[in-house]
């Protein structure tokens, strides 16, 4: 952990975070000790660390409470068309430091803190990650509530309050273990719970059709218990809000099935009920069809749409009476974003309340439906798209089942009317599959029931319209769209990287906080050395920090000058850690080699393993194996490093990313739909090495190709060589280097107590790899030796601390360091022009919406 600063330097610093005054800091003191006093009810004396941590929490969320009660009421009063954001993931990270940067607190709050005698960091650490989220869907998530509060718009993050969020990953000898996150053991000082908004959910019993209309009857209740969280702009007074549903059973569950004699049984069954929002399920990228998941997927939209409902109804703006009777209007005012399918139920729900409940024309509803909804696709990967039971289904959600077998029906009578006699496309477009197991296919009810279908980067949204929904286009071109994702610039520069913030704002000024097509200003500066020196300077600050803290955590000297090499997102085939490996290998066995060149490198692999997912365990142990023969070899010494970063999450990532000089984002081309870790890597002034995946494509054209490292298959040839026929035994048979490795796994030079160890590994990528790792490994290789022969090159000449390799050079062909610097000027998010966390509000599947009708700022 860096040294805190002394008072002088506390003082003379100047940041894009502003100075604090002096009557800031002592409000924050006072309300800090009240806050130990009157809510932690402790003093000094016994006051523990966590005790200081909740203390200034509580302190801070005081800023907040002003603000998001009167931006609730702004909208309120100006009735502005709503954003509804439903996902089964918020992956948050930790509320504190982000709260401080967005309210301008943060060096108040540091000055304080340490004027009480205490360390802000430390503090910082304490504070549990609010991990309800796998990987970049549920970050997604969470960086467009940060960027929708920012561009002041009326916006609602609806979820589920897991009481255990993702596992916590131990590495025990080289095994993955899983533990349960128990993050709210100690509390979360941040939600406040809403009792009042308590809204019951219906799961079971039968369907009754009556002359009067259709009931759902005899069904078991659950109630849920709503849980809001604030959501601050970045200095713009807008405070929104993050809902999440926790479930309770009702006071008589189960009671009514006992008699006397069982009552303590009954109480116990409470459990039933209220296990819907016991753990998140930690799977990313594959659908299991469990009863809880789909009771997971029903709960949170059946809360949430009668709560849309409810404020619908009650809004008073522009209507003579004081409760809105029509619902000509809602798609006006409401905009429904299911993220991927996981809320798909939101479809026939909705159409369940409009027909059954309010009575609406059939017709009429469907119509409000489509215009409400719009539908946000993550995966082209066929393990991935939810495909449920009819039977399940027809137990749990009867009235559902009747309802999408209707919409089903009408949308294929207006297939077949398009295309008569096409029996094979209606059995293609069909929400319904047949077969020994009846399914409903949820994409495609998704995809029928929005006005809007989009994939997050282009060429994962040609891919959808190519081939996953093609014939959907083919009906409905205008309905696909394409909104690259984007992360938001406040956690991901501001709050990580405060060094590499502040040399941009001394050089542009700060609105690229908001506004990263600013980064281009830059331009005018990569002939200056000064400032080549200062991002040089902070990146190595960052490196050493790192390298204190993974001495400290993992026991491992690392070598500061050393290039950081770093892949960090989940563990799955087809990301391809395994060619990450293979190269970590080939580097190893040229270490005695004195015709290549060795620079050194510390490669560093991180990321969680779904724990049923035996190949994605088998790659944490190879990734570990690796590491600790490279590790304990004398003749590598500090040059070759392969460390497994144990625990993967929001906060490491806040940790390791500033200090990243090489970014991995190596899928096989078509796969990883669009990835934000490469713009958050990208955005702190690391190079990439990819291929031409995902978004991907829009950063080499943002920063030009020729300043990422480039490499692998394009999606066509990745489609040639499956129409060809891959065989992985050609690349074993042609390419020495990749046979000695493959060779090694096999034989047990990694695993010498157990030779037999990587078996299954070695048998996949020999026989059964999707993914065609043998097949970019030449050209991987050879494009490493490019980074290489780059990082070999010196920075402007060494000057003490802005010394060390060429770590944010650009480029590959000759030159001085100033020629290639454009990769720290032009490196950036690839959101430019799209408004935050590349979203284009102006055309986004959330139906079209004024943000200036939300009047950013005026609250």
């Amino acid at each position: 952990m860096a040294a805190p600063l002394s008072d002088g330097e506390r003082r003379k610093q100047i940041s894009v975070r502003g100075i604090a005054g002096l009557g800031d800091v002592a409000e924050v003191r006072k309300s800090f000790n009240r806050h130990l006093h009157f809510t932690l009810v402790k003093d000094r004396n016994v006051a523990t660390p966590r005790d200081y941590f909740f203390a200034l929490a509580h302190t801070v969320r005081d800023h907040l409470v002003g603000r998001w009660i009167r931006t609730q009421q702004h909208y309120y009063e100006r009735d502005p068309k709503r954003i509804y954001y439903l996902s089964l993931e918020f992956y948050m990270g930790r509320t504190l430091q982000n709260t401080m940067v967005n309210l301008g607190l943060q060096n108040a709050c540091d000055e304080a803190i340490y004027q009480l005698g205490l360390d802000l960091e430390e503090l910082e650490e304490i504070e549990e990650d609010a991990g309800l989220g796998n990987g970049g869907l549920g970050r997604l998530a969470a960086c467009f509530l940060d960027s929708m509060a920012t561009l002041g718009l009326a916006a609602y993050g609806y979820g589920i309050r897991y009481e255990f969020g993702i596992f916590n990953q131990k590495i025990v000898d080289g095994w993955q273990v899983e533990e349960a996150d128990d993050w709210l053991r100690y509390g979360n000082p941040w939600e406040k719970a809403r009792p009042e908004y308590m809204l019951p959910v219906h799961f079971y019993g039968r369907v009754e059709h009556s002359p009067e209309g259709v009931k759902w009857v005899d069904t078991q209740v659950v109630l849920a218990m709503p849980y809001d969280t604030p959501v601050p702009g970045y200095k713009n007074n807008t405070v929104n809000t993050m809902r999440l549903w926790s479930a309770k059973a009702p006071n008589d569950f189960n009671l009514q099935e006992f008699n006397v004699g069982d009552y303590i049984e009954a109480v116990l069954d409470r459990n039933l009920a209220e296990n819907i929002s016991r753990v998140l399920y930690p799977n990313d990228n594959f659908f299991e069809g469990k009863e809880l998941r789909l009771k997971q997927e029903y709960f949170v939209v059946a809360a949430t749409l009668q709560d849309i409902i409810r404020r619908f109804k009650s809004s008073k703006f522009g209507c003579q009476d004081p409760v809105r009777t029509s619902f000509e209007t809602f798609p006006d005012k409401v905009a429904i974003q299911l993220n991927d399918t996981h809320p798909a139920l939101s479809i026939p729900e909705l159409m369940r309340i409009l027909v059954d409940v309010e009575k609406v024309d059939w017709d009429k509803a469907w119509e409000i439906t489509k215009q409400t909804c719009a539908y946000t696709n993550h995966t082209v990967l066929p393990e991935a798209l939810e495909r449920w039971p009819v039977s399940m289904f027809e137990k749990l959600l009867p009235r559902h089942l009747e309802i999408i077998y209707a919409l089903n029906q009408m949308h294929l009578d207006r297939v077949a009317a398009l295309y008569p006699g096409d029996i094979d496309r209606l059995r293609r477009m069909s929400v319904i599959e047949e077969g020994d197991c009846k399914r409903i296919n949820m994409a495609h009810l998704c995809v029928i029931g929005s006005h809007a279908v989009n994939g997050v980067a282009r060429i994962h949204s040609d891919i959808v319209k190519n081939t996953v929904f093609k014939d959907f286009y083919e009906l409905d071109p205008e309905k696909f769209q394409n909104k690259t994702n984007g992360i938001t610039p406040r956690r991901w520069l501001l709050l990580c990287n405060p060094g590499l913030a502040d040399v941009i704002a001394e050089k542009i000024g700060e609105d690229f906080v908001t506004d990263l097509s600013q980064l281009k200003k830059l331009l005018d500066f990569i002939d200056d050395e000064t400032f080549i020196r200062d991002v040089a300077k902070v990146k190595q600050e960052n490196k050493l920090k790192f390298s204190a803290y993974l001495e400290e955590h993992y026991k491992v000297k690392i070598n500061p000058s050393s290039m950081f090499d770093i892949q960090v997102k989940r563990i799955h085939e087809y990301k391809r850690q395994l060619l990450n490996c293979l190269h970590a290998i080939t580097l190893y066995n040229r270490k005695s080699d004195p015709s290549k060149s060795f620079v050194p490198r510390t490669i560093m692999i991180g990321g969680k393993a779904a724990p049923g997912y035996h190949m994605a365990k088998m790659i944490i142990k190879l990734i570990t194996s690796i590491g600790e023969v490279v590790n304990n070899d004398p003749y590598v010494g500090d040059k070759l490093k392969v460390i497994f970063l144990e625990n993967y999450r929001v906060s490491l990532a806040e940790k390791v990313i500033p200090a990243a000089d090489l970014s991995q984002q190596i899928s096989t081309a078509g796969t990883e739909a669009s990835g934000t870790g490469n713009m958050k890597f990208m955005l702190n002034g690391a190079l990439t090495i990819g291929t031409m995946d995902g978004a991907n494509v829009e950063m080499a054209e943002e920063a030009g190709e020729e300043n990422l490292f480039i490499f692998g298959m394009r999606v066509e040839e990745v489609e040639a060589l499956d129409r060809q026929g891959y065989n992985a035994r050609e690349y074993y048979d042609r390419i020495p280097e990749l046979r000695q490795a493959i060779d090694q796994i096999s034989s047990g030079f990694f695993s010498p107590r157990d030779p037999g160890c990587f078996r299954d590994v070695v048998n996949m990528l020999m026989h059964h790899d999707r993914f065609k790792v043998f097949a970019d490994y030449e050209a991987y290789i050879k494009c490493q030796g490019q980074v290489d022969q780059l990082f070999m090159v010196r920075a402007v000449p060494s000057h003490g601390e802005a010394g060390g390799h060429g770590h944010g050079s650009a480029g590959r062909s000759g030159g001085s360091w100033t020629e290639r610097a454009p990769s720290y000027t032009r490196q950036h998010c690839c959101g430019v022009g799209q408004g935050e966390a590349g979203f284009d509000m102006s055309a986004a599947p959330i139906t079209a919406f004024n943000p200036e009708g939300c009047l950013a700022g005026t609250l």
